[in-house]
């Protein structure tokens, strides 16, 4: 159970740090790009921002499934993908769960989607106070 609870972590770090860089060169982008007051150019850069979070989730979610597919914890990739983004936001369906031994990770999965997905809402919050503390 000690090698299943770290190995779950070591697949949390490595979402933390998909996520780091992904939000840190999104910043970078935001920083270039000083919109000018107006609703569709505001617009437009919510709608790019939102789109880079959400494949970065993605990008997550497929590190979870692959290894949950890599060590034979679900019957092929399609479940494992299907799964993890299942269990990664907190959707928990139950149509598919994973074997007895690879229980723990699933919970370790979900909290890894809370907290990145939290990170995300703070990053998108920030850039949406930023823009319109511009306009102010």
């Amino acid at each position: 159970m000690v090698l299943r609870l770290l190995e779950g972590c070591a697949v949390m770090a490595l979402c933390v740090i998909i996520h780091a860089g992904g939000v840190t060169w999104a910043l970078k982008r935001v920083r270039r790009v000083a919109p000018t007051p107006g609703f569709w150019r505001g617009t437009w850069l919510f709608v790019r921002v939102a789109v880079w979070i959400v494949l970065l989730h993605l990008v997550e979610i497929c590190v979870w499934a692959a290894v949950y597919a890599w060590n034979g914890a679900m019957p092929d990739a399609s479940s494992a993908v299907y799964f993890s983004a299942v269990t990664y936001t907190t959707t928990g369906y139950g149509d598919l769960v994973l074997p007895q031994a690879w229980r723990l990770h699933g919970g370790i999965e979900a909290l890894t989607g809370i907290l990145m997905c939290g990170w995300s809402t703070g990053f998108f919050f920030a850039i949406v106070n930023r823009l319109y503390e511009r306009q102010a």
